[in-house]
This record gives C-alpha cells, structure tokens and sequence, in this order.
C-alpha cells in the first residue's frame, strides 16, 4: 500500500517547509516516511512552457470505463483501500483492463530516486525505506482483486545496494505462491545496469520481463533522467533474454516527443537485435507545464503503420495506439490483435 499523495501540514524537517494540501506541482513536500520529494517529479521553473489551448484530438478522447467485471473490481478497491496506478495515474484504459483481470501494482513507494522530463512520479531519496509487508500485501491484493493477469511495476531506487531487486522478487515470488494461476508481468528499473540484479527479478517466477527504452536513441536525453541511457536498457532487456529465454522480453516507446520515422524504426531494429519480443507503442501526453511539450499527435492511421512495421521485423506483438501504455491489456500480448483494438489502434468499448 502506498502513502496518499494529499499531505496535511507537518512540522520542518530539516529545515524544508511542507506545504498543506494540496501540493503543487513542482513544489517540495515531506512523505510520512520523512522523505522530501518534489510532487510531480519536476522542480517549477522559469522554462516552463504554458500548456496549449484547444482540445486534443478525438483519437485521444478514451471511452467513459463500465461494465460488470469493472464495478466489481473498483467495488474491491474501495472497501479494502488498495492502490493500483490504474486509478493513481488516472489511465485512460482502466476500463478495459479492469475488466479484462488485468490491473497495473506500484511497488516500493510514490518516491522515485530519478527524475524523467516526461515522468509524474514524485522524485526525491526514500534513503532505504521499503514496506516489508509489501510482497504479502501485493499477494493478499491481486487475490482479492481476482485478477488473471497482474503487472508489476515500480518507482526507480538508486538508494538501495540492489536497486531493489530482492524486494521485486519477493512481491512476485509472494504473488505467485497466493495467486497460481495469475500471471506476471514485471515492468522494472534499469536496476543500473548490474546484471546480477535482472537476474534476481527474472528468476522470481514470471511470464513477462519488461524495461521501457521510451524513447528514440537521440532523445534518451533530455527524456530521460542522465542515470538512465539508450544502451544500458538494451543490455538489460538482452541479458534477461538470455539468462531465461522462455521469459518473454517487453519495452515501449513514447511517440510525440520529436523523432522522425527513421529513428523509430532504427529503435525497433535495435531491439529484435537484443531479442525483445513484444513493443508496445503510445502517443506522449504531457504530464504538467514543468515537462516536455507535445511535439505532434500521432494519428490512428500512423500507429497501425508502425505496428505493420514492427511485426515485419519479426516482433512477436506490437501493441500500438494513441492511448496505448505499458501495460495496456497485458494479457492479451500475444492475441496478436493488437490487444483487441480496432484499426488504427482506436479502443473498443470496455467488454462487461
């Protein structure tokens, strides 16, 4: 379970004032946990570009989420408080997912020791803190929550000697010892590229290995954050393959941040190279005025195009549409139907 982001006014630490609820984007607060972050993961600042006016597209505009399997799930969330990004990150695909079986879990924390341009997660140093009772409560939730399929993801932990491997490990170990019959997706750190720590996730028992490259070699930075790079998640996706070839390797990119086609599909030659097996491809949406702007929408027609693309270079799956995430109906990555979507990746209403 992690701490509520509306924090009520505490006393200084270390000198640093905590605001009242609500905080604002951009502004420091202290966690109940003592740790000062920054909410939303970016500092305020002169540079920040105002958000444009007008609506986005209709492409962007995602179905209200409903159906019977949907209202019984967030009828469980609510009586047993759990938290899921689902519903933290607001994610437009809730309804599918949900009910699909399929839900999204944050581990280790809202506190993110790195700080992405793209990236909402609060940043600051948790300094070792982790919940020990996370891998039974990570279990006991997915029982409750009935779910078929669940992913796992996490905030980065720079601060632990292991990047927080073994606690990874433990959730999934824990998950499946509870839950037999539900498979795992892994969405992890980059773990700083040591090797010895991918091993310790994808040896926990897991369908599915994933680490985000998000973005073109050209634009890892300013993306993202200068500990994170282009070739250390290539390296960790190629190890994991390697290591346990029947786990199936994942990565997404963002489109929308400024990369031309050629550098997409360099991006996609780079990654059947290390033997990724699925990809999964999203239009970017620009978190808060303190991120990186919206450098085009792509259209439907332009994600089926890229999804061809992909599947020409021998990807077992490509997920690809404008409201696409990560983890979006995971466990049909390999339906080979574009995870239910309709052409051009528009989403179809949310099956009851």
């Amino acid at each position: 379970m992690r701490p509520s982001r509306d924090h009520e006014h505490m006393s200084d630490l270390k000198g640093i004032p905590v605001v009242t609820t609500p905080t604002r984007s951009g502004e420091k607060y202290v966690t109940p946990q003592g740790t000062t972050a920054i909410k939303d993961g970016i500092k305020a600042g002169g540079r920040a570009v105002p958000l444009p006016n007008g609506r986005k597209p209709a492409w962007l505009r995602a179905p209200m989420p409903g159906g019977a399997r949907f209202d019984t799930v967030r009828q469980t969330v609510r009586e047993h408080r759990l938290a899921t990004v689902c519903e933290e990150a607001k994610c437009p695909n809730i309804g599918e997912c949900w009910n699909a079986g399929t839900a999204t879990l944050m581990l280790m924390g809202e506190v993110c020791t790195r700080a992405c341009r793209f990236c909402a997660v609060d940043t600051g140093n948790p300094r070792g803190w982790l919940d020990e009772e996370e891998p039974a409560n990570s279990a006991r939730t997915v029982q409750l929550m009935k779910l078929r399929y669940v992913v796992l993801t996490s905030v980065n932990r720079d601060d632990l000697d292991d990047g927080g491997a073994g606690h990874f490990a433990a959730c999934v170990r824990e998950i499946k010892r509870l839950n037999p019959e539900t498979a795992v997706e892994a969405l992890t750190p980059d773990f700083q590229g040591v090797l010895e720590d991918v091993e310790t996730v994808v040896d926990s028992g897991l369908e599915v290995f994933a680490q985000n490259v998000e973005t073109v070699r050209r634009l890892t930075h300013p993306v993202r954050d200068p500990r994170a790079s282009y070739e250390q998640t290539l390296a960790v996706l190629e190890h994991a393959k390697k290591h346990r070839p029947d786990v199936l390797t994942k990565t997404s990119l963002m489109l929308g941040l400024g990369e031309s086609d050629a550098e997409i599909f360099a991006t996609m030659d780079d990654l059947r190279r290390v033997g990724v097996d699925m990809l999964t491809l999203g239009q970017y949406l620009r978190p808060t005025v303190n991120h990186l702007p919206v450098e085009r929408f792509v259209t439907p027609e332009e994600f089926e195009a890229y999804r061809a693309a992909a599947l020409e270079r021998g990807f077992v799956e490509c997920v690809a549409g404008p409201l696409v995430r990560s983890s979006y109906r995971a466990e049909q990555a390999l339906a080979r139907n574009n995870a239910g979507l309709g052409a051009g990746g528009v989403a179809s209403r949310p099956r009851g």
